[in-house]
């Protein structure tokens, strides 16, 4: 049994591997009072027996010691993927600031989907990263993601709420929350329509277009863009480099 841990700046994903197969999911949030408690006790409630490993991606420096005293307590050895590890791609420059779960899902989207691939995450921020068909990892841009940018609406305005991310029923609305929810939702399929065929373009490839992140089903289905949806593509990428090492 493997552990693959996410640790993204909203939630903490878990995925548990049975024979290379995902068979269970939990989630604790990053904002919990206790964060230790929390891991711990989902973690007992969600994994029998020993995890035979455990593989952690993180974009959240702060949580790292505490997801490696969780272990350590319970006598496992937690292994950690760093930027600089060997991710199964070529990178011709430096990645010591990047986010590891954008250079794993490129990894896992060219293993799953073949290269040429470009990955979309949508998280706390909307990132795009492209892999050439020679399996170079190219970089990427970001974008506030939906909920960054409901919460920066809520913040930088007086009078405007921050609201649940949905689609709407409409695109011209009534109402200020129906009409902040337009905004956000085919905010995001605007910078996808027009950020991937620039960089078909730049790349001169057509390029296989995946989503993954927890906005991904929302908003994949109105953007003609995207090929495919894998939800769990940051937990398949871990698995994949455990078994790689």
């Amino acid at each position: 049994m493997l552990l693959a841990i996410d640790i993204g700046n909203t939630a903490m994903k878990f995925g548990v591997f049975e024979d290379g197969d995902l068979v269970k999911k939990f989630i604790v949030p990053t904002d919990a009072e206790d964060v230790l408690a929390d891991m711990s006790r989902a973690v007992g409630e969600n994994v029998i027996g020993k995890p035979d490993g455990v593989i952690i991606s993180s974009v959240v420096p702060e949580f790292d010691a505490l997801i490696y005293e969780l272990f350590r307590r319970a006598g496992i050895a937690a292994r950690q993927i760093k930027p600089t590890d060997d991710l199964g791609l070529t990178i011709n420059f430096p990645v010591d600031g990047f986010g590891t779960d954008r250079l794993i899902n490129s990894f896992a989207a060219a293993e799953k989907y073949g290269a040429p691939c470009i990955v979309i995450s949508f998280g706390t921020a909307t990132t795009i990263d492209v892999v050439n068909k020679d399996r170079e990892y190219l970089g990427g841009l970001i974008a506030p993601g939906p909920r960054a940018s409901a919460k920066a609406l809520e913040l930088v305005t007086s009078k405007l709420p921050e609201v649940e991310i949905d689609e709407p029923a409409n695109v011209i609305n009534t109402n200020t929350v129906a009409a902040i929810q337009a905004g956000i939702f085919y905010g995001q399929i605007g910078l996808l329509e027009t950020a991937i065929p620039h960089i078909k373009a730049e790349i001169g490839e057509n390029a296989k277009v995946v989503a993954t992140g927890g906005f991904a089903p929302l908003i994949a289905d109105k953007c003609g863009s995207i090929d495919l949806i894998e939800p769990d593509l940051t937990l398949y990428g871990l698995k994949m480099l455990y078994s790689r090492a």
